[in-house]
């Protein structure tokens, strides 16, 4: 019995959906990346923003056409979309045989099992459920790296975001969970790189151990020796520590890049969002984290047209985009969603007024970036291979700037042959807009 996962959205549902297919593998069901030589098709869903929920229906709506057709026997769709929707997606696309709730992972084999008698299945647990005990991933990132999601839920409410009440409160994993899976992901996958993921890392441990475990977890996480690189994402800048940077000032197997989403600069808007911290903080964190670590990578987003964004609002944010000159940077136009706070405020924003202002901050972004790749013309980097490009006869690989599916690459030639997941050193001699282009040395760094 072959079984289809489209794995849609964030890092974090896609650790979800690696859990299901480990359960479903041990099950004896055999995993295909053909959706026409399966059996079953499971979509995990985000909801997060309209384009991510319309992703979610055009590929459910894919698959229950080949369902129609007779070349699959089940659809199951799980994840944000199915918590959030249930009724509806049930109502309107009668080829679903079963919808699971956020927290339903450890449902997957029952539900499977029951769908292909025929019976219609929900399942929908409390979306503050315990969090499960490891019990194996089937890593779908190559292997050379892989996603550690250390918490579950949030409990920020910022006004525009829906996850609280898809995901629940937020839930840490336990150290010694995190450690085996790590130690799994590592010895056993070969993952050389780790990255730690959740709603809000900065937060980590709080709930359980009641203080901030993030640093320790990274010094704990550092202990493994085959693996180098330590990345962390989803750091709310006021619960950035000294702890925290000093780790990541000391720890050399903690890169030195930071994901730190602001969404604004506007104390206005920053108010209307829900925010914890405002214009004058965000500046004084910023320039903190780069005098303790000179080299430090921020990577931010923003929101363009939230609800009230005023002219005067949309020239602050600029900027101050211009004034701290991120090393990455992505914009989302605002998304209203239904049973936020912001959604029934007053002064909603025009579509393309919020699109034509998220236009301009891409541009402005994108004359900093470039400029940015230019600078490190000349520098050494320690890069982690992630395959060729043989018509090019080039190389593939991630420096320390650059996160998975979201940042750049750098291209580089060896007359060595290397394969996914080696670390050398690459001197850069061009840039191609976002992307780095140099040649390898003859020295590895391991």
């Amino acid at each position: 019995m072959k079984v289809f996962f489209a794995s849609l959205g964030c890092d974090k549902n896609l650790v979800d959906s690696e859990v299901m297919l480990s359960m479903l593998s041990k099950e004896g069901y055999e995993i295909t990346d053909d959706e026409t030589d399966a059996s079953v098709a499971v979509v995990n869903t985000c909801s997060f923003i309209l384009d991510a929920k319309q992703e979610s229906v055009n590929t459910i709506l894919e698959l229950s056409d080949l369902k129609e057709e007779g070349k699959l026997k089940v659809l199951i769709v799980c994840g944000c979309l199915a918590e959030r929707y249930a009724d509806e997606l049930m109502n309107e696309i009668p080829a679903i045989d079963a919808v699971l709730g956020t927290m339903a992972i450890p449902e997957i084999i029952e539900t499977v099992r029951r769908t292909l008698k025929g019976e219609k299945v929900r399942i929908f647990p409390s979306v503050d459920r315990e969090l499960p005990e490891f019990a194996g991933r089937t890593v779908t990132t190559g292997g050379h790296y892989a996603y550690l999601k250390i918490a579950e839920g949030c409990d920020k409410h910022c006004t525009y975001c829906a996850i609280p009440s898809m995901r629940g409160k937020y839930r840490s994993y336990p150290m010694e969970h995190l450690m085996k899976e790590a130690e799994f992901l590592v010895s056993e996958v070969g993952a050389k790189e780790l990255i730690l993921v959740a709603q809000e890392t900065t937060l980590y441990g709080v709930d359980l151990y009641g203080k901030k475990m993030l640093p320790e977890l990274l010094r704990n996480l550092a202990g493994i020796e085959e693996l180098k690189w330590i990345r962390i994402l989803y750091c709310y800048p006021e619960e950035i520590t000294d702890e925290l940077i000093d780790v990541m000032a000391s720890e050399p197997k903690v890169l030195h890049y930071l994901d730190v989403p602001v969404q604004h600069a506007s104390d206005s808007v920053l108010k209307r969002m829900g925010r914890r911290t405002s214009h004058a903080e965000l500046k004084e964190k910023i320039n903190m984290m780069r005098t303790r670590i000179p080299d430090i990578c921020l990577r931010t987003t923003l929101i363009s047209g939230f609800p009230g964004e005023t002219e005067e609002d949309f020239e602050i944010l600029k900027e101050f985009v211009r004034e701290m000159r991120f090393d990455r940077l992505g914009v989302f136009a605002y998304s209203k969603e239904e049973g936020t706070p912001a959604a029934e405020m007053p002064e909603q924003i025009p579509e393309d007024v919020k699109e034509s202002r998220r236009d301009e901050l891409m541009l402005l972004q994108q004359e900093i970036a470039f400029e940015k790749a230019e600078e490190r013309i000349g520098e050494v980097m320690e890069i982690l291979v992630e395959g060729s490009i043989p018509e090019d006869d080039v190389f593939v690989g991630r420096s320390f700037l650059d996160a998975p599916e979201v940042d750049g690459f750098v291209f580089f030639e060896s007359d060595s042959e290397l394969v996914s997941g080696e670390l050398v050193k690459v001197r850069i001699t061009d840039c191609n807009e976002y992307d780095l282009i140099g040649e390898m040395l003859d020295e590895f760094t391991e």
